[in-house]
């Protein structure tokens, strides 16, 4: 069976004519999915019976809830999805990040990751396929219907920041984005969702492409640093990245910025603070500094770094921000249960 989630409104008009319902039709399918978020066909009952019994005949909605669902001590909440996907990793993590003023959900794009970050847990699970954009918005939808029916806060952001690398599944990704964006889906601003990338040549087409905001996995200003704990420097370097993002205009309201795990004597030096001002001269944005944890899987492996402490993490904030590159540091959530940034690794990826 094929699935409707995902689809575009020009290929909804596609799916109705296929079936033999009028063109404007498409635009109905498109309503009942996203926007009434519907998870079958019979729940569409402005279609005709004898429409929705020859939609049944070929097609589902595609919507399906997470198999598992982990709670922190700070209300963050992990959820493990299962996929279809013939490669051996068949389960995926989504995490949702309550706020006093916002819910922000941090989505997956792929099963696992390619990129081999030394220092991401993530990285281990090695790569097992792209997510096509029916399982990136089934996280969105399946998650925010829980969020209200557990009395949370609806989800008013959106990062791309879960397992994989979004530029990798470009296709996919910038299908999922539409959907979210366009009148006839959620018609979310695109300045509600932010989609991370560690820097590799799609990231042109993404910002041509896309109005939402971008967030690059830098860890070190320095190329032959950063090459040996991030492969993908040697595939499109830092230099290239700022250089490309120096042509764009972010005096607006679309926004770049660049997150930077601390390690101790390893990249929070005033060595580093100085090459971070110069690489980024001239470029408007801003660094997030952010707490490095320390998984199980970095404890057991030569993988381990030492997390800089509070005080140096505080000095470089402050030197960086004093000197014109506004930096804060990131709050860190859902630690102990393996939800923050890295520690994706399906956890509870274990057949329920």
């Amino acid at each position: 069976m094929e699935v409707l989630l995902g689809k575009t409104l020009t290929e909804l008009q596609e799916v109705a004519l296929s079936v033999g319902l009028q063109k404007f039709a498409g635009k109905q399918l498109a309503q009942w999915l996203y926007v009434q978020r519907v998870r079958s066909i019979d729940e569409m009952t402005n279609i005709s019976l004898k429409g929705r019994e020859a939609l049944k005949a070929r097609y589902t909605v595609g919507r399906h809830t997470p198999v598992r669902e982990a709670v922190s001590v700070d209300g963050t909440r992990k959820y493990l999805f299962e996929i279809s996907n013939p490669q051996s990793l068949n389960y995926i993590e989504s995490v949702y990040i309550p706020e006093e003023d916002r819910a922000t959900l941090c989505v997956s794009t792929q099963a696992g990751c390619k990129m081999g970050c030394r220092f991401c847990m993530t990285g281990t699970l090695g790569f097992h396929g792209q997510l096509p954009a029916s399982e990136i918005l089934n996280q969105i939808f399946e998650i925010d219907q829980l969020a209200i029916t557990n009395h949370q806060s609806s989800i008013t952001n959106l990062v791309y920041m879960g397992e994989g690398e979004p530029m990798d599944n470009l296709d996919h990704v910038l299908r999922s984005l539409e959907i979210m964006t366009a009148e006839y889906g959620c018609a979310w601003s695109p300045k509600r969702i932010t989609v991370s990338t560690v820097g590799i040549p799609n990231m042109k087409r993404f910002l041509d492409e896309s109005e939402c905001h971008l967030a690059v996995s830098m860890h070190n200003p320095f190329a032959m640093e950063r090459a040996a704990i991030m492969p993908a420097e040697k595939m499109m370097s830092i230099t290239e990245v700022v250089a490309l993002l120096k042509q764009y205009d972010w005096s607006h309201q679309r926004r770049v910025s660049f997150e930077y795990i601390c390690w101790a004597g390893q990249n929070d030096t005033i060595r580093h603070a100085k090459e971070l001002l110069r690489l980024l001269k001239g470029l408007n944005c801003r660094i997030n500094l952010i707490r490095f944890h320390e998984g199980v899987e970095d404890i057991k492996s030569d993988r381990h770094f030492p997390g800089s402490n509070e005080k140096q993490m505080e000095f470089l904030r402050d030197y960086l921000t004093q000197n014109g590159l506004t930096t804060t540091i990131r709050k860190s959530r859902g630690e102990d249960i393996l939800a923050a940034c890295g520690m994706l690794v399906n956890s509870l990826n274990s057949k329920p």
